[in-house]
């Protein structure tokens, strides 16, 4: 293996990466909902390229080709432009590196809804189901009663 596929990111990837999270899953306009790359999701995709080796040739792929996008204009004037014209340059990069946004969403998603931020956020509670549990309706049995009228698929042997 080469540095390349064992190193972690580097803290400017870190940086452009958090910016394009941002821009993936932007602040919400009343700010209860944090954006990805605000609440470190970087740190959960570089994870995931720990566990899933093939993730790790589009994300730093698709890193490199955004700094080149984006030299001119800088990290700063990516980060603060609007987020439609973000979206944009995303979509411009999509067209060079096509497996690369795709291969954020996932990761960045699974991440994003079980951070408790975005937990708390929702109106839920920040915590494991178990061993509390959440409340569930009572089964009715009676939705078995023909099922547990048919013979066995089975034989005994």
């Amino acid at each position: 293996m080469s540095p390349e596929e064992t190193e972690g990111l580097s803290a400017a990837q870190r940086e452009a990466l958090g910016c394009i999270l941002d821009t993936l899953i932007p602040k919400s306009e009343d700010g209860r909902l944090p954006g990805a790359g605000e609440i470190g999701l970087a740190a959960a995709i570089e994870e995931a390229m720990a566990a899933q080796p093939a993730l790790r040739p589009a994300v730093a792929l698709g890193l490199a080709a955004f700094e080149e996008l984006v030299a001119g204009m800088g990290l700063d004037g990516f980060a603060a432009s609007p987020v439609a014209e973000r979206a944009r340059l995303l979509e411009e990069l999509g067209t060079s590196q096509p497996a690369f946004v795709p291969s954020l969403v996932f990761p960045t998603y699974i991440a994003y809804y079980q951070h408790p931020r975005v937990v708390v956020a929702l109106g839920m509670e920040a915590r494991p189901p178990h061993p509390k549990g959440y409340e569930m309706e009572p089964t009715d049995t009676s939705l078995l009663d023909e099922m547990m009228k048919r013979k066995p698929l089975y034989r005994d042997c």
